[in-house]
């Protein structure tokens, strides 16, 4: 059952930490704050993408409205796990993406719960489709994208 929806512009103004920072024009928040130089990378490459209609970065802030997903981690408790990104690519289709500049032992737990919430969430709903993407930088750097089209081919999970 879905009991709400989070809406990214109904997010209250909230003081982030001072690092570097994009200002983007495809997002409802004014500065995108990386918490890496990969997630401003992908803040940048995002803005230029004439394939992505907008996008916001998941801040880990109460008055953001952040997404928070519960996972089982590696010690088998019940931690928390806020992805980083969201990126609307037209009006069916949202993607939760993950960056990941260096994994530790709950990544791919995360992002086994993030691909079952994604599923969850279509099964319940029709309004909007979504997908999970999981993107590291070491590949990043490899294989750039030129496009988010070319992003969701090489970074699907369903995608060989």
């Amino acid at each position: 059952e879905i009991k709400n929806y989070i809406k990214i512009s109904d997010a209250r103004p909230f003081v982030v930490n001072d690092k570097s920072y994009l200002i983007p024009k495809k997002s409802v928040f004014n500065k995108i704050v990386g918490d890496s130089d990969f997630e401003l990378t992908f803040s940048d490459f995002l803005e230029k993408c004439d394939d992505v209609v907008s996008f916001a970065k998941n801040f880990k802030n109460k008055e953001a409205n952040a997404l928070r997903i519960e996972y089982k981690n590696e010690e088998g408790f019940i931690a928390t796990y806020y992805p980083d990104f969201f990126v609307k690519q037209d009006d069916n289709n949202v993607f939760v993406v993950e960056t990941k500049g260096r994994e530790d032992v709950d990544d791919k737990l995360k992002f086994e719960r993030l691909a079952l919430w994604c599923k969850d969430v279509n099964d319940r709903q029709s309004r909007m489709t979504y997908n999970a993407l999981y993107i590291k930088q070491e590949d990043w750097e490899k294989n750039p994208a030129k496009n988010f089209d070319e992003v969701i081919r090489l970074y699907s999970p369903n995608s060989d």
